[in-house]
């Protein structure tokens, strides 16, 4: 019989290292985490419960909806992949059409509602890496884009393709995320903004009859074209309107280890930076704070206003891939939800004094390992004691 245990097979000491820190990891209560079977790779709002409830792609080939206001119910899956759904967004009639696009190079659709399978689109050469809804004189446009470099439009009702995008002059590579610029976008043309795992954000208009690539002047070199924004170093995974703010300016993550602003009256020049570290997978925006999240699995919180870090959270002991703010009756952010690698879905205060709640909370673990530091050698503690008996109790049944 093959073995699935990671200890069964050779690991440098770092990988060892870091096994043994998650699994340590594994078994905190932070940010309530409701814990699924599969790795989550993205999240989105439920317009139906935009207080309270997200719907997650799973690795495990589903879509699943989870609410925090009754954590023990996960039973609402959608399901028909057999790969990993790797994105996922609403829109359609009504808003009323669940779209996920797969590892299958295919985007599924559901009834939101009932559950039922509507139209597959299919059309990538890879990977289907990112999914956003539109409209355009009156039809409903669903955008995706995937890891064979292409970005394609389609008619929602029909299942046609409409265009195909592509960047022949500056190479694009794998598309990490899509995001409709509802400010820039008429009736009768979507303005888009697309990332990619090269470090070039591209913006595109598109019509029913075409679209094209927005290429400009430099403001400060005349007659010399501008493609695209350049501001990363490296890939580029999340782009994120504030549409709270008065500019509607762009926020973006990047695997350089920075979360930037980029003021759209500055021509999406850079006029903040946030210095998260490693690989930032996911940034959300309030109008207090700038919260960032990645591969280091930390969440970190930053005063908007003066751009110092606040508060870092822990929780996630893999992978943070996703961020989510949950929002009142108004539209106002109320709380936000994490996702990640690690299964676990989570959910935190916006509010200062439940950040400073949880910090609080957070310090006391770091109290009781240096106590554990003073124990005599050799000597267990409860929960050792505990786990050995459990490790026991495995190789006698093995």
């Amino acid at each position: 019989m093959q073995s699935s245990d990671p200890g069964h097979f050779f690991e440098t000491d770092a990988e060892q290292a870091t096994r043994q820190r998650r699994a340590a990891k594994s078994g905190n209560k932070y940010g309530n985490p409701i814990v699924l079977k599969s790795k989550i790779l993205a999240a989105v709002l439920d317009p139906r419960s935009p207080s309270s409830a997200v719907l997650v792609a799973e690795s495990a080939g589903a879509v699943r909806r989870v609410d925090f206001e009754d954590p023990e119910n996960t039973k609402t899956v959608y399901r028909g992949p057999t790969t990993p759904v790797s994105c996922v967004t609403v829109g359609g009639s009504n808003n009323g059409t669940l779209f996920a696009g797969a590892w299958d190079k295919s985007v599924w659709s559901w009834d939101l509602d009932t559950k039922t399978p509507g139209k597959k689109y299919i059309g990538h050469a890879d990977f289907v890496k990112a999914v956003v809804c539109a409209r355009l004189r009156g039809k409903d446009i669903l955008i995706s884009g995937g890891a064979d470099k292409k970005i394609i439009v389609w008619d929602i009702t029909s299942g046609a393709r409409l265009h195909t995008l592509k960047d022949d002059v500056v190479n694009m590579l794998s598309i990490q995320d899509l995001a409709v610029d509802h400010a820039a976008s008429t009736e009768s043309e979507i303005s888009l903004i697309s990332a990619s795992s090269d470090p070039h954000i591209r913006r595109w208009k598109i019509r029913t009859d075409g679209w094209e690539q927005v290429v400009e002047e430099l403001p400060n070199a005349p007659g010399t074209e501008r493609r695209t924004i350049l501001e990363h170093e490296t890939t580029v995974y999340k782009l994120v309107l504030d549409q709270d703010g008065d500019e509607v300016d762009l926020w973006t993550s990047s695997g350089d280890g920075t979360a930037k602003c980029l003021s759209r009256i500055k021509n999406f020049s850079c006029e903040d930076s946030f210095q998260h570290g490693d690989h930032v997978r996911a940034v959300a925006v309030t109008d207090q704070w700038v919260i960032t999240a990645g591969r280091d699995e930390d969440i970190k919180f930053w005063d908007r206003a003066s751009g110092k870090l606040y508060c870092s959270l822990l929780g996630h002991y893999d992978e943070v891939t996703e961020l989510v703010l949950l929002k009142n009756a108004k539209g106002s952010a109320e709380r936000l939800c994490s996702v990640g690698i690690d299964g676990t879905v989570r959910v935190w205060p916006l509010a200062k004094a439940g950040l400073d709640t949880l910090v609080e909370e957070q310090k006391k673990p770091v109290a009781e390992e240096k106590r554990e530091e003073t124990k005599p050698e050799g000597l267990l503690s409860a929960e050792e004691e505990a786990e050995l008996a459990a490790l026991m109790e495995d190789d006698d049944e093995e």
